[in-house]
């Protein structure tokens, strides 16, 4: 857990894929800095995926992991950048499933309030109501 001006913060990384299901969560300190835990979300790409990111993962570093893995980065340019890396608005509207996600995330009252103060508690809740969102995806209706 992270302290700042707030008190104790936490941040939520998730990799999910094109349906919007999870494949990999990590927490973080709430004033760290997103790019650090790029590396690990970015270690289960597949080659010829697309990745959509937001702006805190604009790093040279990040976008030459990614495409080391054989995959390509749509994530917006920093405004201070000097050259711009190339970028498709049209592509990054996709970006709205990992942000529907958190919003099903956020339906699991122990995730949203935070009950578990140890951070692996929290964890593990997280990924317990990951397991839900992805049995309700795959539940049969028959």
């Amino acid at each position: 857990m992270g302290r700042s001006r707030g008190g104790l913060t936490t941040k939520i990384h998730a990799l999910v894929d094109a349906c919007g299901l999870p494949i990999d969560l990590v927490l973080s300190e709430g004033q760290a800095y997103d790019g650090h835990y790029a590396h690990g979300l970015f270690a289960h790409l597949q080659p010829h995926t697309m990745v959509l990111a937001d702006r805190a993962y604009d790093a040279d570093a990040i976008r030459a992991g990614i495409a080391d893995k054989g995959a390509w980065a749509n994530i917006p340019p920093m405004p201070q950048r000097r050259f711009k890396p190339a970028f498709s608005k049209v592509l990054y509207k996709a970006r709205n499933l990992v942000e529907r996600f958190f919003n099903k995330l956020k339906h699991f009252r122990a995730v949203a309030t935070r009950y578990d103060k140890r951070d692996d508690n929290y964890l593990a809740s997280i990924k317990l109501a990951s397991l839900r969102i992805w049995l309700k995806f795959n539940e049969s209706v028959t």
